[in-house]
């Protein structure tokens, strides 16, 4: 899985990292950046999808690979 956010969406709401903040920190203007090594834990994905289903502008890109190698959004 990959995560990352786009600049250009997010707004510093802060949701991300409320909700999985060992994945989702905030620089120090308050917009969100990933920690790729943490979003590699396996079981973290529960909380990813959640802080991404949590962003209120979509900023949050989580890419995934089925068992065929395609990627998936």
């Amino acid at each position: 899985m990959r995560v990352h956010v786009d600049p250009t969406k997010c707004q510093g709401y802060g949701q991300c990292h409320e909700v999985c903040p060992d994945v989702f920190g905030l620089d120090e203007w308050g917009y969100a950046e990933v920690s790729e090594a943490a979003a590699q834990a396996a079981e973290r994905e529960p909380a990813i999808l959640a802080a991404a289903a949590a962003c209120p502008e979509g900023a949050i890109i989580v890419e995934t690979s089925d068992a065929t190698g395609v990627e998936e959004n």
